[in-house]
């Protein structure tokens, strides 16, 4: 089973893509509340290469590592991976008016219902526009 979310962006797809792919602007994006951030990523941006991020509850009460690897790159459209077992497609589709359509298609896990996952990836993906918008 594959899960999409997506959202659409007024920005240069340069910088879109860079803020998806510099870890400096990950820690600063890569959270799905205000009561978690992550605290460390790092990125090897080419096939074979590896990504990984550290996410923790603010608290301190818990956290997780989020790594995996590249299997292909076509900057600045698309980017997939592989991490956990599991898949993950990245299309960042140029549209009209400077707007960019960022859509993550991947594979659903067994731990949480397909309606948490799909709401926790789609509010990294909100803070990850909020993100960008303020860049520019």
């Amino acid at each position: 089973m594959q899960i999409v979310v997506e959202t659409q962006i007024k920005a240069p797809q340069e910088l879109i893509w860079r803020c998806w792919t510099t870890p400096e602007h990950i820690v600063q994006w890569n959270a799905a509340s205000d009561d978690w951030h992550t605290t460390k990523a790092t990125v090897d941006l080419r096939v074979g290469g590896g990504f990984s991020s550290r996410m923790e509850a603010k608290d301190g009460s818990m956290g997780f590592d989020f790594a995996g690897e590249y299997i292909r790159i076509e900057a600045p459209h698309l980017i997939e991976c592989l991490f956990g077992g599991r898949a993950l497609r990245v299309d960042f589709i140029a549209g009209a008016d400077g707007v960019v359509m960022v859509r993550e298609t991947f594979d659903a896990e067994d731990t949480h219902s397909l309606d948490q996952q799909r709401d926790g990836w789609q509010a990294i993906l909100n803070n990850f526009a909020r993100h960008v918008a303020a860049q520019e």
